[in-house]
């Protein structure tokens, strides 16, 4: 089976990866995700991602010029609560696309790897999406080799990311240092005067 596995980052790439090869499985990487935020933390986690399927062997196509991040706040604007499902439909919208016209047989996201994602929503929408022809959507739940990619990118050295990718997920992941005062100033220190 030719498969095209759409990737958010190298951590995220090595279970899944290694879980296909071992099963015969012709593997291509796909980097497209316009949802990382600043565009740093999008060239490393493309560069881990570029460093990961290098160490294991298979090739990887890299959407940089379709990296437009007003594109990603257009769709979740006023729908941030429920922002998880654009973005997962934006990226594997596109992977399915691609795999469609690169004559796939399937399509399958790293995001499967998470034990953060919402996976009923990521496999549904994948199945949504393969409904109208082309390659199949492939779910499997890659979540038991999540010690194993943690340690594997820790060996190599890989950038390991804190939070999902937008700057809604990294706000949420560090809101509470806002809570400790600034180093330097007391504890019970009130906050300064707005700007005006």
């Amino acid at each position: 089976m030719k498969l095209l596995l759409h990737i958010c980052c190298g951590p995220c790439a090595i279970a899944p990866i290694r879980r296909l090869l071992e099963a015969g499985v012709e593997v291509t990487g796909l980097f497209v995700n316009p949802n990382i935020h600043p565009l740093m933390e999008y060239k490393r986690r493309r560069d881990g991602a570029a460093e990961v399927a290098a160490r294991l062997g298979v090739r990887i196509l890299f959407k940089d010029d379709e990296y437009r991040p007003q594109d990603w706040f257009r769709a979740v604007a006023q729908r941030e609560d429920n922002r998880c499902h654009y973005c997962y439909h934006m990226r594997l919208e596109r992977t399915a696309q691609i795999a469609r016209r690169g004559r796939f047989d399937a399509f399958s996201t790293t995001l499967l790897y998470s034990r953060f994602q919402k996976h009923a929503a990521i496999a549904a929408l994948g199945r949504d999406l393969a409904a109208g022809g082309g390659p199949a959507f492939h779910y499997e739940d890659w979540r038991a080799g999540w010690t194993e990619g943690i340690e594997a990118s820790r060996d190599w050295g890989v950038y390991r990311q804190q939070y999902c990718g937008c700057l809604y997920s990294e706000n949420e992941r560090y809101r509470r240092e806002l809570d400790a005062p600034p180093p330097g100033a007391p504890a019970s220190a009130a906050p300064p005067e707005p700007c005006r």
